[in-house]
């Protein structure tokens, strides 16, 4: 998928523009002491209208990159400890996060589709322009450029 793809269905998801301004927003307040208590409020609202009322379970302090797009946030849980790298999209019911307390977490390059129900544990790494399909669980690192799909994801084709 295109970068100029991955911007046009961003410019039309709504409910993942709002989440992803407003996790940006409350990102920047976590920056710094002083940051983190003037943005106290800003920071609270996050938590309370995205995570308790929308069910999208991705603390502000995650580390994520540009375009980050979500479809159906509903039932998306980040750990704060995984990266995520610029053009990926999330879609609804994943998990993203380590596989024990204090575990590694999972490494996402750039341009990156996960589909729904997709279960992503470990210190794993995801390479670039790689594509997810639904309802798969990732235990194993995947290389650039491939489609990846089952339980566990295995490699079903690879990308020009």
């Amino acid at each position: 998928m295109s970068q100029d793809l991955s911007l046009s269905m961003l410019n039309r998801n709504t409910k993942g523009r709002l989440f992803y301004k407003n996790f940006c927003f409350s990102n920047y307040f976590t920056k710094t002491k002083f940051r983190r208590f003037i943005g106290l409020p800003i920071r609270l609202y996050y938590k309370i209208v995205f995570n308790y009322i929308l069910g999208i379970d991705v603390p502000d302090t995650t580390q994520i990159g540009d375009c980050f797009n979500v479809y159906h946030g509903v039932g998306l849980v980040i750990n704060e400890n995984t990266i995520i790298g610029d053009f990926v999209t999330i879609r609804q019911n994943t998990t993203i996060g380590n596989s024990k307390a204090g575990g590694c977490c999972p490494r996402i390059g750039n341009n990156v589709n996960i589909g729904a129900n997709v279960v992503i544990i470990g210190g794993v790494e995801i390479g670039d322009n790689v594509i997810i399909g639904a309802g798969s669980v990732v235990i194993k690192s995947v290389p650039p450029n491939v489609m990846v799909a089952g339980n566990p994801a295995v490699i079903k084709k690879y990308l020009n």
